[in-house]
């Protein structure tokens, strides 16, 4: 039934959003503890790979270690499954809603836990266990950004989801120092303990996001006006009938309905296939977005970081200079954590464009000092000694100097990275997708990332595996070299979107390239170029018209 209210418009760019109150940051705040899915999965499995307990059940009780091949397929099967929970959520999200399609990733998740925990002898069970869980951190991971994206106000929207990278580095902390305190237990508390607290990530933001609203965007891309108007109220901490709310609604409605006229509605193949329509040299173009999106999540993870995250642990042990690695990894969690919040304020004050361009620099120069250093003085040169009663020769470096400036630079690098491309990847493919394509442009994204991480998961043991590639700091000019692609790709392709509403930032680039986007200024709204003025009305027909055509998915 269409609404029986009408809504009124305004033409003043700058009274199309509400300002911000506590209760509006904070419930927007909430959905950013999704990151910690992330961060303690990427975390945990660093650490647990390395205890004793866990890899003689997996290669038999004489093991002193898991193979390449099989730490590759444990690390990486997470990663896989994502990738298709991404995919899925996507549709899921349109049909249900964001915060439900959240919800079932919880409940997923936590099934792919106690599976983890129920692990006996063998592989099957912690791949089986990461497998599932990896579909539940897939929706999470997709629709998490997506929501946020749509509820958060547009004068924080880049800090309040730079939240969610600062999860996943509170979660990757939360890992090291579960590891720390329980890679010595006897028993096999020393791997279940990290498995089981899991658990309370999913019931946590689950149980949270029962007393949220859904976001109003998705209930305007469904015809539901009403209870969009509900949602936005409750977001922004207004009135049902304040004049914010009508003004951004009305603004939403409006920007739904030129989309509509420039992306045509059809069935599930051609939802899909709007996403990969128009020229590739059009900026605003959706093939442009979506490859922009992908691309951008496909150069986080060629940054380097997960090789730190991941697989410091057995690399460090290689090299004999490092007494206790689990430390080490603790500090490079330290570092991570403690740095992101910079980007809350960096994001905002410098910009998208600006902060991923300089945040590559950074992180080519560390990557390529931590190489050259490697193969001339540092990791790479060692001798063999022999302690007493040990039944092999242990590997010790040459230079412990340089091995030690190897792993500042390291930290360096972990700075460059958490304070602009952690957080800024995720900020903006939130941002360039127009209301029809968005869930699935947002999952594609998303599942990039996932795609590249199981990528990276799947290579890099034998990359720098003793028994493989055996790269060890040479490996670091592989992160250097993909650095620098970074960093000419940041120049030339991300545009800047700090201070716009989604819909002005459709408008942006539209009107601009990349390079000039930071220049640009909103001057209309979409509600005065339907001929609206300021206080006129949406009328009863419009907001009808809307409605029926969101009834198609």
């Amino acid at each position: 039934m269409p609404s029986e209210g009408a809504i009124a418009a305004t033409s003043d760019v700058n009274r199309i959003e509400a300002p911000v109150t506590w209760k509006a940051y904070l419930l927007c705040a909430f959905a950013s503890f999704g990151g910690i899915f992330f961060g303690y999965d990427s975390g945990y499995i660093n650490g647990v790979l390395g205890v004793q307990q866990f890899y003689q059940r997996v290669e038999g009780q004489d093991s002193t270690g898991l193979t390449s091949p099989h730490t590759s397929l444990i690390v990486s099967i997470l990663s896989c499954g994502t990738f298709f929970g991404a995919i899925i959520a996507g549709d899921i999200s349109d049909m249900i809603g964001r915060k439900w399609t959240i919800i079932a990733g919880c409940l997923i998740y936590i099934v792919g836990v106690i599976i983890q925990i129920a692990m006996t002898n063998g592989l099957g069970m912690i791949v089986a266990g990461r497998l599932i869980a990896g579909l539940g951190v897939g929706f999470e991971s997709a629709i998490v950004i997506l929501y946020m994206s749509e509820i958060c106000p547009r004068k924080v929207r880049g800090a309040l989801v730079a939240g969610y990278q600062f999860c996943i580095t509170i979660g990757l902390l939360l890992a090291a120092c579960v590891n720390y305190a329980t890679n010595e237990n006897p028993d096999a508390s020393a791997f279940r303990i990290p498995i089981g607290i899991q658990f309370l990530w999913g019931f946590i933001l689950g149980g949270g996001l029962l007393f949220l609203p859904d976001s109003p965007r998705f209930f305007v891309k469904r015809g539901r006006v009403e209870k969009a108007r509900a949602a936005l109220a409750r977001v922004r901490g207004q009135p049902a009938e304040s004049e914010y709310v009508e003004a951004e609604l009305a603004e939403i409605i409006a920007n739904e309905e030129y989309e509509r006229s420039m992306i045509p509605a059809g069935g599930w193949v051609n939802g899909w296939m709007n996403c990969f329509r128009g020229s590739l040299f059009k900026s605003n173009s959706n093939l442009r977005k979506t490859i922009l999106g992908t691309s951008l999540q496909m150069m986080q993870q060629w940054t380097g970081v997960n090789f730190i995250f991941y697989y410091s642990t057995p690399f460090l042990a290689s090299t004999g200079a490092i007494s206790d690695v689990f430390l080490i990894s603790l500090i490079f969690t330290l570092i991570n954590v403690c740095s992101t919040p910079l980007s809350f304020w960096g994001v905002e004050r410098i910009g998208r464009r600006p902060l991923l361009l300089w945040g590559a620099l950074g992180m080519l120069i560390c990557q390529f000092i931590v190489g050259i250093v490697g193969v001339t003085v540092g990791f790479n040169k060692t001798h063999d000694i022999a302690p007493p009663g040990a039944a092999e020769p242990i590997p010790r470096a040459n230079n412990i100097s340089a091995v030690n400036a190897q792993i500042a630079f390291i930290c360096f690098f972990i700075f460059f990275f958490a304070t602009t491309w952690g957080p800024g990847a995720w900020i903006v493919i939130g941002e360039i997708f127009p209301l029809p394509i968005r869930s699935r442009g947002v999952a594609l994204s998303t599942a990039s990332n996932w795609l590249w991480n199981t990528i990276i998961a799947v290579i890099t043991p034998y990359m720098v595996g003793a028994d493989q590639g055996n790269l060890r700091s040479s490996v670091f000019f592989v992160w250097g070299g993909l650095c620098t692609c970074a960093f000419v790709y940041s120049y030339f392709l991300i545009p800047e979107t700090k201070g716009l509403s989604l819909e002005q930032v459709d408008r942006m680039m539209e009107e601009t390239s990349p390079r000039t986007s930071a220049k640009w200024k909103p001057s209309t709204t979409y509600a005065s170029e339907m001929g609206m003025k300021d206080g006129a009305k949406l009328d009863g027909s419009a907001i009808a018209d809307v409605e029926r055509k969101g009834s198609i998915f």
